[in-house]
């Protein structure tokens, strides 16, 4: 009998922690995790280097003992993002790995601006900034190495933290305790300084051990939520029923002062207009807090969204698009007009996307404090830089005055770049004199709050050639709410007639050669005001290619062509397609080169299965054409027509990301990625009712379950190229090659996301073959 049975049966109830139960259960086989240490939980300062240590420029410092210390500025979520960057600095500066150590480093001067986790940047933003720094350190390391072995730099070699001259070692360490060197490089000195060739490579594309796993294991890892300071107090926030323009008109707080451990409310004055109409319970105990504010009766006037509905959101999306007035042109070739008007024929399709949540496993959470002149926010973020701003006009005082402590993140995907929770949690703490204040939003708050992916409305047109085959020009309009118009304005992209989202639109600027070509994004006002549309793992380039890569089936079907063969037919790397150094190198043709090893990998056109299975593939750039990684993915499905349920039984993809810095991270992240797409394609999402979301829980938001998994088959090209992002490029290939797949096995096309039995069912019901 297990500890948890003997307890049961003394009428005991086991008074456990997840962690604690994760422990205990391990009697029983259930080896999942270890109990963490109730210090353990409490703050802990930044590990920045000693005095001692030797700084050659501020992205690491190596100490007297030998320890290498490397400044991440991006945030952990799971990706291990510290252990991909660490080891480009360590394998340029020719460091010993076993002595490598990584800070996630507090803002501060120091680091202005560069706080971003999102993107999938971290490690294509870096690799020149760090490759610069660890050869700033390797090179004064061996001067000065050079100097206490009694000779010149260019007899000296570096390897594994050891200056080796002839017979003569010396290592890092010795160097820094026996040197105390403090030369540094400017960032122009850096970008000169020779750097090692690809062959010389030993930790890059190499396996390693990553630096916070043991942490994570042991429970020795900090996230947000388990930050506790002396005298904090709990909060919760009764969530208003609009996203903006709401106001309290009144709090009735008699029920909620029966609950023992409730504190006050507090009815929150936000002059940066993020949490407009918030009242937030405060308690001595967080479930104190959390009964507080559902026993609070609030009464508001609500903003003018409350009645606005996602069919609303749509609807605006159509009229929009019908004037050519609106938006901004990205593409917009000479002649399109003109061929379209020629056209021997045209194809018209319209595809649309639920919203979509994030539904991180760590709710949104944020401990705020005054101390010694000082605002600090404890949370984990993926954007500090822009949240710190947005913070200074809440709080009205400067930026100066205020710092983000920063803690792993129990899952972002992109919804901690919008730092926005952390400002109720500021102003609740300035409302009780800056008494520190932990506010934590429950699993339904943390839905209703979401600044979740707007829903979408994407429409493509194609001209035919008299042949009847050829493409001979596009007309693609792509309509959604804007996270970046909203949130961080100054990102706006540069279009041909004024400024758009790129984050709204990436993935439709195609590297197809489609004659003259039109692509508009528009901004879906009413989604804007309705809610904050956020950017969600893939952003943009998790819906346009369900769009695009759909559409190209189409075109297929309806011309009598190969799908693989037209999207071949098409990358013919000219003009805007040609690409160039260092991001996109010989540009469509490594995207056709995705797509036929892809062909080949699964038989494309050879493979004979069941009825009703079939394959489906698609094709994108990941998600920036100024940093594309080159995808191709297939899906191959079985289709029940009696309920419409579609099975995912297999998932391939081969990218090509140039440059693999760190292989087991590249595939966790590209395993999760197409994953979170199969989620999106036939689970996941809700919709606006009354101006917020519906779906508030699991109960009814139903995210890819275990069972759901498929085998996958994921492969990585080998380069020497630039390394691309890796964090969502799995996303963008899923959807379309499922909806394709559905198409070639029982003949309908879907057109909506996510495609759920229902769905599919009608779609059957309603098919005519």
């Amino acid at each position: 009998m297990g500890k948890l049975e003997q307890l049961a049966k003394a009428g005991n109830k086991p008074q456990l922690s997840r962690r604690g139960f994760l422990m205990t259960a391990a009697g029983a086989g259930l080896m999942f995790g270890f109990a963490r240490k109730a210090q353990a939980a409490q703050t802990m300062p930044s590990a920045m280097p000693t005095e001692a240590a030797f700084e050659p420029n501020i992205w690491c410092a190596i100490a007297p003992d030998g320890s290498v210390n490397v400044n991440i500025v991006r945030a952990e979520m799971g990706q291990h993002v510290g252990t991909a960057l660490a080891r480009i600095i360590a394998d340029e500066m020719e460091a010993d790995w076993d002595h490598i150590k990584i800070t996630e480093v507090d803002t501060g001067p120091k680091f202005a601006g560069k706080f971003v986790t999102g993107g999938s940047w971290s490690v294509w933003d870096t690799w020149d900034t760090f490759r610069q720094a660890g050869a700033a350190a390797r090179t004064i390391l061996v001067e000065e190495g050079a100097k206490l072995l009694g000779t010149t730099p260019d007899k000296c070699t570096a390897r594994n933290g050891i200056v080796t001259a002839g017979s003569k070692t010396i290592s890092y360490g010795d160097i820094v305790a026996q040197a105390k060197p403090t030369r540094s490089f400017t960032p122009e000195e850096m970008a000169k300084l020779p750097l090692k060739p690809a062959s010389e490579r030993r930790m890059i594309g190499k396996e390693v051990a990553a630096l916070d796993i043991p942490d994570k294991t042991t429970g020795k890892a900090i996230y947000g939520i388990d930050v506790k300071l002396d005298g904090m107090v709990y909060g919760r926030p009764k969530m208003p029923p609009t996203r903006y323009e709401a106001k309290v008109v009144s709090v009735d707080d008699t029920e909620a002062k029966k609950i023992p451990g409730y504190i006050r409310y507090v009815v929150l004055e936000d002059p940066s207009d993020i949490v407009p109409g918030w009242v937030v319970a405060l308690g001595k105990t967080y479930p104190a807090a959390m009964r507080a504010a559902d026993a609070l009766k609030v009464q508001w006037t609500p903003g003018p969204t409350i009645k606005v509905s996602e069919a609303d959101i749509i609807d605006h999306a159509r009229t929009l698009g019908k004037d050519a007035k609106n938006g901004t042109h990205v593409f917009n070739d000479d002649g399109v007009d003109a061929t379209f008007k020629s056209a021997a024929k045209v194809i018209t399709a319209e595809y649309t996307c639920a919203s979509v949540a994030h539904y991180q496993l760590e709710p949104l959470n944020a401990v705020a404090r005054h101390i010694d002149g000082m605002w600090e926010i404890h949370a984990g973020n993926q954007w500090q830089s822009l949240v710190l701003p947005q913070l200074s006009k809440a709080l009205q005082v400067p930026e100066e005055q205020i710092v983000m402590r920063s803690y792993l993140l129990g899952g972002g995907f992109g919804r901690r770049l919008n730092g926005d929770y952390s400002i109720p949690a500021a102003l609740a703490s300035k409302a009780i004199g800056g008494a520190p204040v932990k506010l934590i939003l429950t699993r339904s708050d943390d839905m209703a709050f979401d600044s979740i992916r707007s829903p979408s409305l994407q429409t493509i047109s194609v001209a035919l050639d008299s042949s009847g085959k050829k493409i001979s020009a596009m007309n693609y309009t792509a309509t959604a709410g804007w996270p970046t118009q909203v949130m961080a304005p100054a990102f706006l992209a540069k279009g041909l007639d004024g400024k758009y989202d790129p984050f709204a639109l990436s993935g439709a600027d195609h590297w197809y050669e489609t004659g003259p070509t039109r692509v508009r994004a528009i901004s879906n006002d009413l989604a804007n005001r309705t809610f904050r549309p956020g950017w969600l793992r893939s952003v943009s380039a998790g819906w346009t290619p369900w769009a695009l890569e759909s559409f190209i089936d189409e075109v297929a079907h309806a011309t009598g062509q190969d799908p693989v063969e037209l999207r071949l037919s098409m990358f013919t790397a000219t003009g805007r397609n040609a690409g160039e150094a260092p991001n996109s190198t010989n540009g469509a043709h490594r995207q056709a080169a995705v797509v036929q090893k892809l062909a080949e990998k699964i038989g494309w056109g050879k493979t004979q299965l069941p009825a009703d299975t079939a394959l489906g593939i698609a094709t994108s750039f990941g998600q920036e054409r100024g940093m594309p990684t080159w995808t191709a993915g297939a899906a191959q499905v079985h289709v029940d027509r009696k309920t419409g349920i579609v099975t995912c039984q297999k998932l391939w993809l081969v990218i090509d990301a140039g440059t693999i810095v760190d292989p087991g991270g590249a595939l966790a992240q590209t395993e999760g990625a197409a994953l979170w797409g199969l989620s999106m394609a036939l689970f996941e999402g809700t919709e606006i009712v009354n101006g917020t979301i519906k779906a508030t829980n699991l109960n009814n938001y139903t995210p890819l379950r275990i069972p759901d998994v498929p085998d996958m088959d994921i492969e990585f090209v080998e380069s020497a190229e630039k390394p691309m992002g890796l964090g969502e490029p799995g996303v963008t290939v899923i959807a379309p090659a499922i909806g394709n797949a559905i198409f070639r096995a029982v003949g309908v096309r879907m057109r909506h996301l996510p495609m759920r039995p229902a769905d599919v069912l009608r779609e059957l019901n309603n098919h005519t073959v």
